[in-house]
């Protein structure tokens, strides 16, 4: 028989699911027992402090069963974003209802006992988030930090070209500065290739406790403001369900029947002919608290921000205003909605779509639809020679740049490169060879890569928009980078937090399938400043990162080309890990051989014998680096050393993998007090030339039992400057490096070499002051062999 989708019986079954979802998303706040009230309630029965948010779940609901009915008519391939921050009894409600709750944690079954325990575990101890998280059926998105919604979304549908990301966002959401930059991601939606992004935009009219912007603006308005974006707006606002529901359900079958118009009509033609459509939008108006108390204590709850958390003071110890939550629950009439044993009635899960249509176990919303793996070029056959080693300048990141290119045209639908207007300035220019730019606003003679159809998406400034993009595409089974100049991660370091707050949630989960690795490369370093001034130089996500849980962050700074390939052919194929990658795309010497590389991947770190004096033996001093500059300086400092003191024993130790450096009781990955003390010794001074800021290397040898350590690190210094002058701002500089080491070993008798370093420093700064650029020293230096 065929379904009626359009007729007032199939709507009423609509609102029935509705106010099961409400019911139990009350229920959640305030129960922890006794939750179908087929018994008088007392204070057993209640929280002691009720916790959550009710401003937008009764919108949220709504929006739920209405894409229900849609999926249902139009045989959908949907799933659901809650871009709303606290709203997690919206998810977790829906999916109880299908049954998928159940279906993956079979203790909490479809019965009485079952919506008990549901409810208990609300926002309390030891049970589950008062947000959309990780253990939430059908979420990929965290709504613990506002303003990826749209962004996660795109991410998802790019390379999906038959899915739906319906998106509700939160009108105090759309206030932030990531969600604003969200609604260009229409700018990057090819409609032949991609699928397709429904935003809603909830406009409830209150924040915690102020009015939102947006709900403040006229309809006329914000047709402006969306059809200036290039959407095309819908509206539908109401405070009575019975006008709301019809309203809702020919809103969704117009922009369904248009977002499927829109496809047809672009997938006639080939995905380079796209032109940018205007794809729907709808401005979904209803009052915060929707069907909650209307008013307390003399003022107005609903449709103000008094109803954003927990809208009427009752709890285990304070039950005189009892009766008003539970006049508030039956308003929902629950008997109609459960049966004799606590499970929902049969209409009401009528309304559920089957199996995998099911928003809440969509495929995409756990490891993705159709996840394969990463195919890798072979790396080496773009290896540099280095049996002369420092003979060879080239660009670290345009070597990999073929590397890229090959891993575009290996992976043509699973694999894209993310960035804010940068991947020209990285160097990244190699892989413009086998694609363009994906664009589908209007393109001149005069642009440059830009097509409708590309795997690069680095059209908009802004690295929030672009990390989301690489979040939504990972979380969805595919594979990635985004590149951005190393201080501007910081723009996005608390996304890269959240990422990693939802994989550690994610593993603890059987269920939950694994991620492939996000991938992260930091380049315009801080060390390499040609005209770029302070505000570019921040090594500080380094640290940041690695105040994370060890097993999923990994840290790279490979020194030379093809060490930054081995890493690479590595975090490709990585999962469920924060892969952060710096690399350096100004000339430099090449160094490490592939074979060395492939060892400083697998190992993290290795003796570099050939710039060592130990010959194998005790050293005198330990000289390691970690970076492409630190690695350079070093280098150069243990030439000077070696020209002075020929019989000094020097051991020179790369690092690449940095954290591995940690102890084992810190990271489970970290070197054994054994293996390390056979590196750095026990007693003989460590000078370390590093990257980051020296805070991170005192806090990895704080455990170890070598703490004669000299850090030349990130001091906070910086300027305009040439290139070598920056390390000589944070004295992570050959002549600084060569000085402490001497000083280290000799002591005063190391006072000469000393005198002859500051005289080389005052040389070089005021060289640079008269002549613009460093001086002849560094500017010709090159690597000769050791006398050993």
């Amino acid at each position: 028989m065929t379904t009626n989708y359009d007729n007032q019986e199939y709507l009423d079954t609509v609102d029935a699911w509705w106010r099961a979802a409400n019911y139990i998303s009350v229920a959640q706040m305030y129960l922890k027992d006794n939750p179908l009230l087929r018994r008088p309630i007392k204070k057993e029965d209640v929280k002691t402090h009720p916790i959550g948010h009710w401003g937008t779940i009764a919108g949220q609901n709504f929006v739920y069963a209405h894409l229900n009915r849609a999926i249902n008519k139009y045989d959908l391939n949907m799933f659901y974003i809650e871009g709303p921050g606290h709203g997690g009894q919206v998810m977790v409600s829906n999916s109880y209802i299908d049954g998928s709750y159940s279906e993956i944690y079979p203790e909490y079954p479809e019965s009485e006992e079952g919506l008990k325990k549901l409810c208990k575990i609300f926002s309390f101890p030891g049970g589950i988030a008062s947000h959309a998280a990780p253990e939430t059926p059908g979420s990929i998105h965290e709504g613990g930090e506002l303003g990826y919604a749209l962004s996660h979304a795109t991410g998802a549908i790019l390379d999906n070209p038959d899915v739906i990301a319906a998106t509700v966002v939160g009108d105090g959401e759309a206030e932030t500065g990531p969600l604003s930059a969200g609604w260009f991601s229409n700018v990057f939606i090819n409609p032949v290739n991609d699928g397709a992004v429904l935003p809603i935009l909830y406009l409830n009219g209150g924040k915690i406790s102020n009015p939102t912007i947006l709900a403040r603006k006229s309809d006329e308005e914000l047709t402006k403001y969306f059809e200036g974006l290039g959407w095309k707006p819908y509206f539908v606002e109401g405070t009575d369900p019975k006008e709301v529901h019809p309203m809702m359900a020919k809103t969704l079958d117009d922009v369904i029947t248009e977002i499927k118009k829109i496809q047809t009509e672009a997938r006639k033609n080939n995905a380079d002919e796209a032109v940018m459509p205007h794809w729907p939008v709808i401005i979904f108006r209803t009052p915060k608290g929707w069907t909650g108390p209307d008013t307390w204590d003399g003022e107005q709850i609903s449709g103000t921000f008094r109803a954003h958390q927990v809208p009427i003071p009752v709890d285990s110890e304070h039950m005189e205003h009892i009766d008003k939550l539970v006049n508030w629950l039956k308003s929902y009439r629950p008997d109609e909605l459960f049966d004799e044993s606590g499970k929902i009635s049969a209409e009401v899960k009528a309304l559920s779509p089957k199996g995998h249509k099911r928003m809440s176990t969509n495929p995409i919303t756990n490891g993705g639809l159709d996840p394969k793996p990463m195919k890798m070029p072979n790396w080496k056959q773009y290896a540099i020679d280095t049996s002369t080693p420092g003979a060879v300048i080239a660009q670290d990141m345009i070597v990999f740049g073929q590397q890229a290119r090959d891993m575009i045209s290996e992976n043509p639908d699973n694999f894209r490169i993310f960035g804010p207007d940068e991947t020209k300035s990285n160097r990244l220019n190699k892989i413009f060879d086998v694609t363009n730019r994906q664009w589908l606003e209007p393109k001149t003679s005069n642009d440059e890569w830009q097509s409708s159809a590309g795997r690069v998406i680095d059209g908009q400034l802004s690295e929030h928009q672009a990390e989301g993009f690489l979040e939504g595409y990972v979380l969805t089974g595919r594979h990635g980078f985004f590149a951005s100049y190393e201080s501007f991660l910081r723009v996005v370091d608390s996304m890269l937090t959240q990422h990693f707050k939802w994989m550690r949630k994610a593993s603890a989960h059987a269920w939950r399938k694994k991620y492939p690795a996000l991938n992260i490369m930091a380049t315009s370093t801080v060390f390499q400043q040609d005209h770029n001034g302070y505000t570019h130089q921040d090594p500080g996500v380094l640290t940041h990162l690695a105040e994370k849980k060890p097993e999923f962050i990994r840290e790279y700074l490979p020194a030379d080309a093809n060490s930054l390939m081995a890493v690479m052919d590595k975090a490709m194929q990585d999962e469920q890990v924060i892969n952060l990658i710096v690399s350096s795309k100004q000339p430099r010497p090449q160094f490490y051989s592939a074979e060395e590389a492939e060892e400083l991947v697998e190992k993290g770190l290795k003796v570099i014998d050939w710039a060592s004096t130990d010959n194998g033996e005790e050293p005198d001093v330990v000289i390691a680096a970690a970076g492409t500059e630190p690695n350079l300086e070093a280098l150069a400092a243990i030439s000077l050393l070696n020209k002075q003191y020929p019989d000094l024993k020097i051991r020179f130790i790369n690092v690449v993998d940095l954290l591995k450096l940690r102890h084992p009781d810190v990271d489970p990955r970290g070197l054994s007090d054994v293996q390390f003390n056979e590196l750095f010794t026990t007693d003989k001074p460590i000078v370390f030339a590093f990257h980051g800021y020296e805070g991170m290397v005192k806090d990895i040898f704080f455990d170890r039992a070598n703490h004669h350590l000299h850090i030349h690190g990130y001091r906070e210094n910086g300027d305009i400057t040439t290139p070598f002058d920056m390390r000589v701002f944070s004295e992570m500089d050959r002549f600084h490096l060569a000085q402490d080491a001497a000083n280290a070993v000799y002591g005063l008798k190391a006072q000469a070499f000393s005198t002859k370093m500051d005289e080389t420093l005052q040389f070089h700064h005021d060289y640079i002051r008269s002549e613009g650029i460093d001086i002849p020293e560094v500017e010709n230096w090159k690597w000769e062999n050791l006398s050993k």
